[in-house]
């Protein structure tokens, strides 16, 4: 008697923290949901890797290399054929793509906004010369130009580790992503969740992409049946924005663009490293037009700021 063979896997790539497989788990979801995935009854394998970025948890990340930490270890699985799709979040990846891979879907975007987590309900309540502990530059120099007083720190880790280091009181308050909390689970720990009018969000935040090989039809087949139009569009006008700076974490950058009807409007921000000065502004298009909306609100924004404006400290 000859025995079945064995169902065919789509191996799916992704860091290994809490958060990292929360997101996994929602594209697993998403692709079970699929009349394809219902007809061809395939198995779906989650492997975990740990990145350059998991392993360095100390030292902001401006200094030790920026976004790619975050994603190089799991595109090199794809690149190996170890593994079919890789999940991230998009505010982590480089937007210069390695040959060979493209973002295959998006998922639709969750809460964009940052958090507060702190014992105090926003940041004009915190006390003079408060500590924030944060590693993204971005949120340092927004923070620094609504506060100067506030003394910001270094603080890396999961999302467990960085509440716990508020509970256990080393830091007065932090920010975090509302869309992470929402995933895990821990709304709750968030004091307030603030307006992109006071804290504009990263490129991406809160967006959930899907990468594969280029030349795999089959898998891009299958992606294309879970991709986010809406999402893909403010994603790819964002992320035009930030190519257009040559965005990495080492500069502080904000965007956050949004759909109504035929149109995406796109605000975008830079600030001095130090907080001191910050310049911002929006622009709008035809959802056609989203390539084109980026770089030329990046452009406006480069001609407004002086000579060595990322340079402040």
């Amino acid at each position: 008697m000859t025995s079945k063979p064995p169902a065919p896997a789509l191996r799916i790539a992704t860091r290994g923290s809490p958060l990292a497989l929360a997101q996994a788990e929602k594209v697993v979801a998403a692709i079970q949901n699929t009349t394809h995935y219902k007809s061809e009854q395939f198995d779906i394998k989650v492997k975990t890797y740990r990145t350059s970025g998991d392993r360095m948890q100390s030292g902001a990340l401006s200094r030790i290399g920026g976004k790619g930490l975050f994603t190089k270890e799991i595109e090199e699985a794809l690149l190996d054929n170890e593994a079919d799709i890789a999940v991230h979040s998009m505010k982590d990846v480089p937007t210069i793509m390695p040959n060979g891979l493209i973002i295959a879907a998006f998922l639709p975007r969750s809460d964009f906004r940052d958090a507060l987590i702190s014992r105090y309900q926003s940041i004009n309540d915190l006390p003079q010369g408060a500590i924030l502990g944060t590693a993204s530059l971005r949120r340092q120099a927004i923070i620094k130009n609504i506060r100067p007083d506030i003394v910001v720190k270094t603080l890396r880790g999961n999302v467990q580790t960085r509440l716990a280091r508020i509970t256990a009181g080393d830091f007065d308050a932090t920010l975090l992503a509302a869309a992470g909390l929402e995933r895990l689970g821990l709304m709750e720990s968030a004091s307030a969740i603030l307006s992109p009018d006071v804290v504009l969000p990263a490129v991406c935040q809160g967006t959930i992409g899907i990468e594969c090989r280029e030349n795999d039809e089959k898998t891009r087949e299958l992606l294309e049946k879970i991709d986010d139009p809406v999402t893909r569009m403010v994603s790819v006008a964002e992320r035009s924005f930030l190519r257009e700076l040559d965005g990495s974490c080492r500069m502080p950058i904000a965007a956050l663009a949004t759909k109504s009807k035929d149109s995406i409007k796109l605000r975008g921000l830079i600030v001095r490293p130090d907080g001191a000065e910050l310049i911002g502004d929006e622009a709008q298009s035809a959802t056609s037009e989203l390539e084109t909306l980026g770089i030329e609100l990046a452009r406006r924004l480069i001609e407004k700021a002086e000579p060595g404006f990322f340079d402040g400290h």
